[in-house]
Protein backbone atom coordinates (compact mmCIF):
# COMPACT_ATOMS: atom_id res chain seq x y z
CA UNK A 1 0.00 0.00 0.00
CA UNK A 2 1.09 3.60 -0.47
CA UNK A 3 3.18 2.10 -3.50
CA UNK A 4 4.94 -0.17 -0.92
CA UNK A 5 5.05 -4.01 -1.89
CA UNK A 6 3.99 -6.64 0.50
CA UNK A 7 6.95 -7.54 1.43
CA UNK A 8 8.01 -3.72 2.30
CA UNK A 9 4.69 -3.51 4.57
CA UNK A 10 6.32 -7.19 6.22
CA UNK A 11 9.94 -5.89 7.13
CA UNK A 12 8.52 -2.31 8.54
CA UNK A 13 5.61 -4.52 10.18
CA UNK A 14 8.90 -6.32 12.09
CA UNK A 15 9.96 -3.04 13.81
CA UNK A 16 11.50 -3.42 17.95
CA UNK A 17 9.02 -3.01 20.76
CA UNK A 18 11.18 0.15 21.97
CA UNK A 19 10.66 1.77 18.48
CA UNK A 20 6.65 1.32 18.91
CA UNK A 21 6.98 3.07 22.18
CA UNK A 22 8.98 6.21 20.96
CA UNK A 23 7.25 6.51 17.43
CA UNK A 24 5.02 9.30 16.83
CA UNK A 25 1.92 9.51 14.41
CA UNK A 26 1.79 11.22 11.10
CA UNK A 27 -0.54 13.98 12.59
CA UNK A 28 2.23 14.46 15.15
CA UNK A 29 5.49 14.23 13.41
CA UNK A 30 4.00 16.57 10.48
CA UNK A 31 3.37 19.33 13.40
CA UNK A 32 7.00 18.89 14.53
CA UNK A 33 8.32 19.51 11.13
CA UNK A 34 6.49 21.65 9.64
CA UNK A 35 4.85 20.42 7.18
CA UNK A 36 1.09 18.91 6.48
CA UNK A 37 0.38 14.95 6.53
CA UNK A 38 0.21 15.05 2.92
CA UNK A 39 3.69 15.50 2.35
CA UNK A 40 4.52 12.88 4.73
CA UNK A 41 2.36 10.47 2.89
CA UNK A 42 3.41 11.82 -0.80
CA UNK A 43 7.30 11.56 0.38
CA UNK A 44 6.77 7.62 1.57
CA UNK A 45 4.89 6.85 -1.88
CA UNK A 46 6.87 8.82 -4.16
CA UNK A 47 10.66 8.84 -2.40
CA UNK A 48 10.01 5.51 -0.12
CA UNK A 49 11.20 8.06 2.81
CA UNK A 50 8.19 6.07 4.91
CA UNK A 51 7.70 4.67 8.46
CA UNK A 52 9.19 1.61 9.40
CA UNK A 53 6.39 0.80 12.15
CA UNK A 54 3.14 0.05 10.72
CA UNK A 55 1.83 -2.30 13.27
CA UNK A 56 -1.74 -2.85 11.60
CA UNK A 57 -1.03 -2.57 8.16
CA UNK A 58 -2.71 0.82 8.41
CA UNK A 59 -1.79 3.34 11.13
CA UNK A 60 1.77 5.05 10.15
CA UNK A 61 4.04 5.14 13.49
CA UNK A 62 7.47 6.94 12.49
CA UNK A 63 9.95 5.19 14.60
CA UNK A 64 13.18 7.64 15.66
CA UNK A 65 15.42 6.39 12.55
CA UNK A 66 12.52 7.66 10.46
CA UNK A 67 12.28 10.91 12.11
CA UNK A 68 16.12 11.80 11.20
CA UNK A 69 15.71 10.58 7.84
CA UNK A 70 12.41 13.12 6.83
CA UNK A 71 14.50 15.73 9.37
CA UNK A 72 17.47 15.36 7.15
CA UNK A 73 14.68 15.45 3.82
CA UNK A 74 13.47 18.53 4.94
CA UNK A 75 16.62 20.64 5.68
CA UNK A 76 18.09 19.49 2.33
CA UNK A 77 14.69 20.39 0.43
CA UNK A 78 15.03 24.01 2.25
CA UNK A 79 18.61 24.45 1.20
CA UNK A 80 17.07 24.10 -2.77
CA UNK A 81 17.77 20.51 -3.55
CA UNK A 82 15.47 18.46 -5.33
CA UNK A 83 13.37 16.34 -3.59
CA UNK A 84 13.95 13.22 -5.33
CA UNK A 85 17.85 13.81 -5.04
CA UNK A 86 16.92 15.39 -1.17
CA UNK A 87 15.54 11.80 -0.46
CA UNK A 88 18.46 9.42 -1.81
CA UNK A 89 20.67 11.38 0.49
CA UNK A 90 18.75 11.62 3.20
CA UNK A 91 18.44 8.08 3.32
CA UNK A 92 22.43 7.43 2.27
CA UNK A 93 22.56 9.74 5.76
CA UNK A 94 20.63 7.48 8.01
CA UNK A 95 21.92 4.14 6.42
CA UNK A 96 25.61 5.94 6.80
CA UNK A 97 24.68 6.70 10.94
CA UNK A 98 23.42 3.31 11.73
CA UNK A 99 25.89 1.28 9.25
CA UNK A 100 23.43 -0.61 7.35
CA UNK A 101 21.30 0.08 4.59
CA UNK A 102 17.40 0.93 6.22
CA UNK A 103 16.01 2.13 2.79
CA UNK A 104 12.47 -0.21 2.81
CA UNK A 105 12.78 -3.17 -0.03
CA UNK A 106 10.58 -2.74 -2.88
CA UNK A 107 10.73 1.22 -2.42
CA UNK A 108 9.45 2.48 -5.92
CA UNK A 109 11.91 4.74 -7.80
CA UNK A 110 11.68 8.30 -7.33
CA UNK A 111 9.69 9.44 -10.87
CA UNK A 112 12.24 12.05 -12.86
CA UNK A 113 11.89 15.87 -11.95
CA UNK A 114 8.91 14.64 -9.21
CA UNK A 115 8.14 17.24 -6.87
CA UNK A 116 5.93 16.93 -3.98
CA UNK A 117 2.22 17.46 -4.26
CA UNK A 118 1.28 18.33 -0.67
CA UNK A 119 4.45 21.26 -0.72
CA UNK A 120 2.47 22.98 -3.55
CA UNK A 121 5.80 23.66 -6.18
CA UNK A 122 5.56 27.20 -7.09
CA UNK A 123 5.70 28.38 -10.62
CA UNK A 124 9.43 29.80 -10.28
CA UNK A 125 10.69 29.16 -13.46
CA UNK A 126 14.88 29.40 -14.27
CA UNK A 127 15.62 30.56 -10.99
CA UNK A 128 18.39 30.45 -8.70
CA UNK A 129 18.89 26.94 -6.40
CA UNK A 130 17.85 29.34 -3.37
CA UNK A 131 14.44 30.13 -4.85
CA UNK A 132 13.38 26.74 -4.59
CA UNK A 133 14.66 25.97 -0.97
CA UNK A 134 13.45 29.71 0.10
CA UNK A 135 9.75 28.50 -1.95
CA UNK A 136 9.63 25.14 -0.40
CA UNK A 137 10.70 26.65 3.39
CA UNK A 138 7.90 28.91 2.68
CA UNK A 139 5.51 26.70 1.60
CA UNK A 140 5.92 24.41 4.38
CA UNK A 141 5.80 27.40 6.83
CA UNK A 142 9.16 26.86 7.80
CA UNK A 143 9.80 29.81 9.71
CA UNK A 144 13.36 29.07 10.77
CA UNK A 145 14.10 27.87 7.75
CA UNK A 146 12.78 30.57 6.00
CA UNK A 147 14.84 33.09 7.70
CA UNK A 148 17.88 31.01 7.32
CA UNK A 149 17.64 31.02 3.63
CA UNK A 150 17.29 34.94 3.66
CA UNK A 151 20.17 36.02 6.05
CA UNK A 152 22.07 32.98 3.99
CA UNK A 153 21.51 35.20 0.42
CA UNK A 154 22.75 38.45 1.57
CA UNK A 155 25.28 37.18 3.28
CA UNK A 156 26.31 34.96 0.18
CA UNK A 157 25.28 37.58 -2.66
CA UNK A 158 24.85 40.75 -1.06
CA UNK A 159 21.96 42.63 -0.50
CA UNK A 160 21.12 43.80 -4.36
CA UNK A 161 21.46 40.41 -5.48
CA UNK A 162 19.40 38.68 -2.86
CA UNK A 163 17.13 41.07 -3.24
CA UNK A 164 17.00 40.85 -7.55
CA UNK A 165 17.51 36.76 -7.56
CA UNK A 166 16.50 35.19 -4.25
CA UNK A 167 13.63 37.56 -2.78
CA UNK A 168 12.01 38.70 -5.41
CA UNK A 169 11.54 35.85 -7.74
CA UNK A 170 10.10 33.94 -4.99
CA UNK A 171 8.00 36.71 -3.60
CA UNK A 172 6.76 36.96 -7.16
CA UNK A 173 5.78 33.32 -7.59
CA UNK A 174 4.17 32.93 -4.36
CA UNK A 175 1.52 35.66 -5.34
CA UNK A 176 1.04 34.15 -8.67
CA UNK A 177 0.09 30.57 -6.85
CA UNK A 178 -2.04 32.97 -4.54
CA UNK A 179 -3.83 34.77 -7.21
CA UNK A 180 -4.73 31.16 -9.37
CA UNK A 181 -5.78 29.31 -5.55
CA UNK A 182 -7.91 31.77 -4.37
CA UNK A 183 -7.07 32.52 -0.75
CA UNK A 184 -4.87 29.11 -0.39
CA UNK A 185 -1.44 30.49 -0.27
CA UNK A 186 -2.59 33.73 1.76
CA UNK A 187 -0.51 32.61 5.03
CA UNK A 188 2.57 31.54 2.45
CA UNK A 189 2.49 35.17 0.84
CA UNK A 190 2.00 36.32 4.54
CA UNK A 191 4.85 34.41 6.27
CA UNK A 192 7.47 35.25 3.64
CA UNK A 193 6.77 38.93 3.14
CA UNK A 194 7.70 39.05 7.07
CA UNK A 195 10.61 37.43 6.89
CA UNK A 196 11.79 39.51 3.59
CA UNK A 197 11.20 42.56 5.90
CA UNK A 198 12.50 41.62 8.59
CA UNK A 199 15.80 40.37 6.78
CA UNK A 200 15.83 43.77 5.10
CA UNK A 201 15.54 45.95 8.07
CA UNK A 202 18.27 43.40 10.03
CA UNK A 203 20.77 44.04 7.18
CA UNK A 204 20.33 47.77 6.99
CA UNK A 205 23.38 49.77 8.42
CA UNK A 206 22.61 52.58 10.77
CA UNK A 207 20.67 56.03 9.60
CA UNK A 208 22.95 58.23 8.36
CA UNK A 209 23.04 61.69 9.43
CA UNK A 210 22.61 64.61 7.02
CA UNK A 211 25.93 67.28 6.43
CA UNK A 212 25.79 70.70 6.69
CA UNK A 213 23.40 73.25 5.62
CA UNK A 214 25.09 73.30 2.15
CA UNK A 215 24.67 69.54 2.03
CA UNK A 216 21.78 67.25 -0.11
CA UNK A 217 18.94 66.73 2.33
CA UNK A 218 18.11 63.05 3.12
CA UNK A 219 16.55 60.75 0.49
CA UNK A 220 12.22 60.84 1.20
CA UNK A 221 11.15 57.00 0.50
CA UNK A 222 6.87 57.08 0.59
CA UNK A 223 4.20 54.87 -1.37
CA UNK A 224 1.85 56.58 -3.16
CA UNK A 225 -1.67 57.44 -1.39
CA UNK A 226 -3.47 54.06 -1.08
CA UNK A 227 -0.57 52.35 -2.00
CA UNK A 228 0.23 49.38 0.29
CA UNK A 229 3.17 47.72 -0.96
CA UNK A 230 6.67 48.21 0.97
CA UNK A 231 8.83 45.58 0.14
CA UNK A 232 10.29 46.67 -2.71
CA UNK A 233 11.02 50.34 -1.41
CA UNK A 234 12.16 48.65 2.06
CA UNK A 235 15.03 46.66 -0.25
CA UNK A 236 15.67 50.60 -1.60
CA UNK A 237 15.61 52.13 2.25
CA UNK A 238 18.41 49.33 3.64
CA UNK A 239 20.80 49.62 0.39
CA UNK A 240 20.96 53.26 0.73
CA UNK A 241 21.80 52.57 4.78
CA UNK A 242 24.34 50.56 3.48
CA UNK A 243 25.54 53.08 1.59
CA UNK A 244 25.57 55.49 4.66
CA UNK A 245 23.35 57.58 2.62
CA UNK A 246 20.58 59.32 4.71
CA UNK A 247 17.10 58.84 4.57
CA UNK A 248 13.37 59.31 5.81
CA UNK A 249 11.16 56.11 5.53
CA UNK A 250 7.61 56.86 5.74
CA UNK A 251 6.12 53.52 4.62
CA UNK A 252 2.65 52.82 3.03
CA UNK A 253 -0.11 54.83 1.87
CA UNK A 254 1.34 58.16 2.43
CA UNK A 255 -1.40 60.78 2.08
CA UNK A 256 -0.85 63.67 -0.07
CA UNK A 257 -0.55 66.83 2.25
CA UNK A 258 1.26 64.53 4.47
CA UNK A 259 3.97 63.79 1.82
CA UNK A 260 4.09 67.44 0.89
CA UNK A 261 4.42 68.50 3.81
CA UNK A 262 7.14 66.35 5.20
CA UNK A 263 9.00 67.64 1.97
CA UNK A 264 8.64 71.25 2.27
CA UNK A 265 10.14 70.45 5.98
CA UNK A 266 12.72 68.57 5.32
CA UNK A 267 14.32 70.03 2.09
CA UNK A 268 15.52 66.71 0.66
CA UNK A 269 17.70 66.25 -1.71
CA UNK A 270 15.25 63.00 -3.88
CA UNK A 271 12.13 61.90 -2.98
CA UNK A 272 11.20 58.51 -3.95
CA UNK A 273 7.72 57.44 -4.74
CA UNK A 274 6.26 53.80 -5.00
CA UNK A 275 3.81 52.58 -6.75
CA UNK A 276 2.77 49.01 -7.48
CA UNK A 277 -0.05 49.36 -9.52
CA UNK A 278 -1.00 52.35 -11.97
CA UNK A 279 -3.83 52.66 -10.31
CA UNK A 280 -2.17 54.64 -7.54
CA UNK A 281 0.87 56.35 -9.76
CA UNK A 282 -0.50 60.24 -9.71
CA UNK A 283 1.56 61.97 -12.43
CA UNK A 284 -0.06 65.19 -10.49
CA UNK A 285 1.08 64.61 -7.03
CA UNK A 286 4.69 63.69 -8.59
CA UNK A 287 4.47 66.67 -10.19
CA UNK A 288 3.77 68.89 -7.47
CA UNK A 289 6.72 67.19 -5.06
CA UNK A 290 8.77 68.02 -7.99
CA UNK A 291 7.78 71.90 -8.10
CA UNK A 292 8.73 72.33 -4.16
CA UNK A 293 11.24 74.76 -3.63
CA UNK A 294 13.39 75.57 -0.43
CA UNK A 295 16.56 78.22 0.43
CA UNK A 296 17.41 81.32 0.17
CA UNK A 297 16.73 83.58 -2.54
CA UNK A 298 18.70 82.99 -5.43
CA UNK A 299 20.13 79.57 -4.13
CA UNK A 300 17.15 77.53 -4.00
CA UNK A 301 16.66 74.13 -4.87
CA UNK A 302 13.69 71.39 -5.58
CA UNK A 303 14.36 67.13 -4.97
CA UNK A 304 14.99 64.85 -7.64
CA UNK A 305 11.33 63.12 -8.10
CA UNK A 306 12.54 59.50 -8.06
CA UNK A 307 9.47 57.31 -9.79
CA UNK A 308 9.95 53.55 -8.93
CA UNK A 309 7.31 50.83 -9.00
CA UNK A 310 5.89 48.87 -12.43
CA UNK A 311 3.21 51.39 -11.58
CA UNK A 312 4.99 54.32 -13.12
CA UNK A 313 6.27 52.07 -16.04
CA UNK A 314 5.87 55.15 -18.92
CA UNK A 315 4.10 57.53 -17.08
CA UNK A 316 6.91 60.11 -15.47
CA UNK A 317 7.53 63.08 -16.91
CA UNK A 318 11.20 63.77 -19.24
CA UNK A 319 13.00 64.83 -15.79
CA UNK A 320 12.09 62.11 -13.64
CA UNK A 321 14.28 59.21 -13.57
CA UNK A 322 12.16 55.55 -13.42
CA UNK A 323 15.03 53.27 -12.32
CA UNK A 324 14.25 49.67 -13.80
CA UNK A 325 16.05 47.91 -10.93
CA UNK A 326 17.39 48.04 -7.34
CA UNK A 327 20.90 48.39 -8.32
CA UNK A 328 19.84 51.36 -10.85
CA UNK A 329 18.03 53.18 -8.35
CA UNK A 330 20.94 53.12 -5.79
CA UNK A 331 23.14 54.13 -8.27
CA UNK A 332 21.19 57.22 -9.33
CA UNK A 333 20.16 58.70 -5.66
CA UNK A 334 24.14 57.91 -4.31
CA UNK A 335 24.84 60.26 -7.14
CA UNK A 336 23.28 63.12 -5.73
CA UNK A 337 25.88 62.99 -2.90
CA UNK A 338 28.97 62.41 -5.15
CA UNK A 339 28.56 64.46 -7.77
CA UNK A 340 30.99 67.25 -6.92
CA UNK A 341 33.19 65.94 -4.41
Amino acid sequence: MDGMTDDSVTARSEAAPQDVATSLTTGTLARRLGVSPTTLRSWDHRYGIGPAIRPDGRHRRWAPHDVAVLETMCRLTSAGVPPAEAARAARETAAGASGEDREPAGAPEPAPGAASRAAGPLPLGDVRRECRGLARAAVRLDAPAVEQQLATAVDAHGLVVAWQEVMLPTLHAVGRKWASSGDRYVEVEHLLSWHVSTTLRRFAGPAARCGGASAPGPVVLACMPGEQHTLALEALHAGLSQRGLPTRMFGSAVPAEALTAAVDRLGPAAVVLWAQARSTASLALARRVARTRWGVKGARRSPLVVPCGPGWLGRSDPGMTWPPSLKDALDTLEALYTEGR
